[in-house]
């Protein structure tokens, strides 16, 4: 579990205690261990086992995919994954692949709702780029409506492993990936993925391997540090 989840969770929890202490009744408490349930749950952060294979890219988040789509960039064509985080998705982050981490611009910006396309540019968000196996992509934390709180844990030189766990957007929001033109998209409008173990893009061989035949065959071999093999939330 996420650290704020026994912040919030077990505050309110203390709360209701108090409230049925000084009423002698359990009834006005209610609201308060409703609510101190609903953060413990809110701010799970189940083990995930992360596909190892040469040029695959995870998904950063848990959520639904509203949008597989080419887009223009100053660098050039891109192609955008966009997945909408419900305040029921599990709500930590991950690294799409392993390398380092070249920038993190955070840009204040509106609270629209995460639904809404435009929140791709004007919302507030945290802009991560990871450059390593062969590719540069960009991560996009975005705030939603309701989510008013980005956290990103590491910083502009830090290496980072694939799937590994970099921060939190708290309550609905949504995270943007901006991967190359020459990716090969594994996922579609509609479906839903979990954050670190869902393939969501393979690179071809030639973008990564150097001109050397890598097998790109993705398997669930690879278990995050501090998780038991085999064990997908």
């Amino acid at each position: 579990m996420v650290r704020d989840g026994y912040i919030y969770g077990l505050s309110l929890l203390s709360v209701a205690g108090v409230v049925a202490w000084a009423t002698q009744t359990w009834v006005w408490s209610l609201a308060p261990i409703l609510l101190g349930v609903f953060f413990l749950w809110f701010f799970r952060d189940p083990q995930r086992t992360i596909p190892n294979g040469e040029g695959l890219v995870v998904s950063p988040a848990d959520g639904l995919v509203t949008e597989t789509a080419r887009i223009e960039t100053p660098e050039g064509p891109r192609q955008r994954i966009s997945i909408f985080l419900n305040v029921f998705d599990v709500h930590v982050n991950r690294s799409p692949i392993a390398g380092e981490v070249t920038s993190v611009r955070y840009q204040k910006g509106k609270f629209l709702n995460a639904m809404n396309q435009e929140c791709a540019e004007s919302n507030e968000q945290n802009i991560v780029t990871v450059r390593g196996e062969g590719m540069e992509i960009v991560f996009k934390q975005i705030a939603g409506l309701i989510a008013r709180r980005i956290v990103f844990n590491l910083r502009e030189g830090d290496r980072v492993e694939r799937g590994q766990r970099v921060g939190l957007i708290k309550f609905g929001s949504r995270t943007d990936i901006i991967l190359p033109a020459e990716a090969d998209i594994c996922v579609r409008t509609g479906q839903r993925v979990k954050g670190g173990s869902s393939i969501i893009a393979e690179m071809p061989e030639s973008e990564f391997a150097a001109g050397t035949a890598v097998p790109r065959k993705a398997t669930r071999a690879s278990v995050q540090p501090g998780t038991s093999r085999g064990a997908v939330a």
